[in-house]
């Protein structure tokens, strides 16, 4: 599953890391040096993982996972933190993170506390989709149409992701072009329409529509 993931971390070397590592397994990743940043970014945009250091300045990190919790928002938190205090990780958990790993950590362990979380999302949701013909796995995001693997180029993949798991409701272009992009890359929403093109010329033989809702956004169906 690609991800849309923000770090929210001060150090900028290590938030420099870590994004090369997410980046380089197709992940879009987003970085904010300080709580208020974070806490903007995650008001505003979709993410599917947010990286939280505690020590944040300008506003904590444990105020900004308390602002996301109270808007109801169920995106993944893993707490990175060089506070060892029992009471710091009790009061984080509670607050609502996914998980705690304490500075200094190896990126060996980080990575596995991330693919256990998803995990543990995907086992609680549901890990393959079904809309019409298409079938759509969570965990792997294989693409099935009438039980034949489909393959398609990242942006579209990432697309057709979006919408699979947006299915059924209206989506706006903009929520669409930020869930595949990032700061440093992002999508126009012309360029959205061009991806939304092709999906709809690989899958509408199969019956799956994009509809088109004029000033609204975009709907995955099947008809």
């Amino acid at each position: 599953m690609v991800m849309r993931v923000l770090i929210a971390e001060d150090n900028s070397e290590l938030a420099t890391v870590l994004s090369r590592i997410l980046g380089a397994e197709g992940h879009v990743v987003d970085i904010a040096t300080n709580g208020t940043d974070a806490d903007a970014l995650l008001a505003a945009e979709f993410f599917d993982l947010v990286l939280l250091d505690l020590g944040l300045p300008l506003m904590d990190g444990l105020d900004v996972l308390r602002r996301l919790r109270a808007r109801s928002s169920d995106t993944i938190v893993l707490v990175l933190t060089a506070r060892a205090e029992l009471a710091d990780r009790v009061k984080g958990l509670d607050l609502g993170a996914d998980d705690y790993i304490a500075k200094p950590f190896e990126v060996e362990e980080l990575e596995a506390r991330i693919r256990a979380l998803l995990r543990r999302r995907a086992s609680a949701t549901g890990s393959v989709i079904r809309i019409g013909e298409l079938v759509f796995d969570v965990a792997t995001r294989a693409v099935q149409v009438a039980d034949q693997n489909i393959e398609l180029p990242k942006r579209e993949l990432d697309l057709l992701e979006a919408l699979i798991l947006r299915a059924g409701r209206v989506t706006p272009k903009s929520e669409l072009a930020e869930a595949i992009s990032s700061m440093e890359d992002a999508i126009s929403e012309g360029a959205l329409e061009l991806y939304v093109s092709r999906l709809r010329k690989k899958f509408e033989p199969a019956g799956l529509h994009i509809r088109s809702l004029r000033g609204l956004g975009y709907m995955l169906e099947a008809v």
